[in-house]
């Protein structure tokens, strides 16, 4: 009995310390955290997309979280106009433009004085975009989550914990697109979002994380002074290859422990 019970136990811990990853040593704290969020809404019954849905109430206790252990907020602008930054920084991002952005997240947000940097899709209701990189993904999920309005977005930047950034017009799978459609997507959709907000706009968001080297040197030339991929991970050096800078993915389906794991070393566990 007791030989099974030491197997068991080594099994499961060899489990836990595999989906965790928990021996990772930290990534040094000097290096500033970029954080994805997408959603902030509780999770629906079958839905596809309930892993980019952080409930409300797991997104204050990550922000609280941060802020009890002493993490500097920042948004993205702030992170590429200053090359010497606190300890322990973390940048906030929200992809899309979810209404709920606004519902929940803001409230938080101004709670606990929290910066955050928005990724708004300029063309953003009743588009599913989700079949701009899966054609099978027709379910029309994203098309019936309500989106941000402008008064909303307007008096989420009036109180100066917010930041506008570019996530081109249409949540566009940009590589399956023409140079000309990808400055439209790109460098039109800064113009736009400049001229609705009159906010100078200096990051973009790449739609689903993909890329190739024409939509960074379209992103650099348009004057962004970013922007971000969905790759994992905590960037060396932000300076150094300023529009390929990794993320932390938040997941709606973490726990606290991973979250503060992520923080400690921007992955996931085991698998990257």
């Amino acid at each position: 009995m007791t030989a099974l019970f030491l197997v068991l136990a080594g099994a499961a811990l060899l489990l836990f310390s595999h989906r965790y990853a928990w021996w990772r040593p930290a990534v040094d704290y000097h290096r500033p955290r970029i954080l994805m969020y997408h959603m902030v809404s509780d999770h629906r019954p079958g839905a596809r997309f309930n892993k980019l849905r952080v409930k409300p109430t797991m997104f204050e206790q990550q922000v609280c979280w941060l802020k009890e252990h002493g993490w500097h907020f920042a948004t993205m602008g702030e992170l590429m106009q200053n090359r010497t930054l606190p300890k322990k920084t973390v940048a906030i991002t929200f992809d899309d433009g979810y209404e709920d952005n606004y519902l929940q997240a803001f409230p938080v947000l101004k709670k606990y004085a929290a910066k955050a940097t928005l990724y708004l899709v300029v063309d953003r209701f009743d588009r599913d975009w989700s079949t701009n990189k899966k054609s099978h993904h027709d379910s029309g999920e994203l098309m019936q989550e309500p989106k941000l309005t402008d008064v909303q977005v307007k008096e989420m930047l009036a109180s100066g914990l917010v930041e506008l950034g570019g996530h081109t017009i249409t949540h566009a799978n940009l590589i399956r697109l023409d140079r000309e459609d990808k400055v439209r997507e790109i460098v039109a959709a800064r113009t736009e979002l400049q001229e609705s907000f009159a906010q100078d706009i200096s990051s973009f968001a790449y739609p689903f994380g993909i890329y190739d080297a024409e939509d960074v040197s379209i992103c650099a030339d348009a004057g962004f002074l970013s922007a971000v991929t969905t790759v994992e991970g905590i960037d060396r050096d932000r300076f150094s290859n300023p529009y390929l800078l990794k993320r932390v993915k938040i997941s709606g389906k973490d726990s606290m422990f991973a979250f503060g794991l992520r923080m400690k070393t921007g992955l996931r566990g085991w698998k990257r």
